[in-house]
């Protein structure tokens, strides 16, 4: 699984011009899903992505989770994330979760979020959203929670 997170001040989604989550200082993560990914990876990204110290301690320094500010988190499905990019000028989406397969990840990735945090909000799954953010630093981060090796 992966996850694009950026630190924001706001962030929105809306979805056919109603907005379905809001959120003020925090973390806007978009969500991916690759073909195998599974339960056990959904519950470690969520770890990552609550845990991952991005926002400035008093000396600046990026020391800080989002479970430290007690920040919001606004987690967004975007299966493009699990897109084949390797050649060529169109992504493939072979390498990307079937949607029921990612719709039932991404459930498991809120509920792990939820259960560590409060504050948490997110997108609609399979619907056509706009999604608008003020980026604070910029900063951006990958995270990726990847499949187990085999033993």
């Amino acid at each position: 699984m992966i996850a694009l997170i950026q630190r924001v001040t706001d962030a929105r989604v809306e979805v056919d011009g109603r907005t379905v989550g809001v959120i003020g200082r925090g973390i806007l993560a978009l969500v991916g899903v690759e073909r195998g990914d599974s339960e056990a990876q959904a519950e470690r990204l969520a770890e990552r992505v609550l845990g991952y110290r991005i926002f400035p301690d008093a000396e600046g320094k990026m020391n800080l989770s989002l479970l430290d500010i007690r920040g919001e988190l606004l987690a967004v499905p975007q299966f493009t994330l699990a897109a084949d990019t390797r050649q060529g000028t169109r992504a493939g989406f072979s390498t990307a979760a079937a949607p029921e397969a990612g719709r039932q990840l991404f459930d498991r990735f809120l509920f792990f979020c939820m259960q560590k945090h409060a504050n948490v909000k997110a997108g609609t799954f399979g619907a056509d959203m706009k999604v608008s953010l003020v980026n604070d630093g910029p900063v951006t981060f990958w995270l990726q929670a990847p499949a187990a090796k085999p033993s």
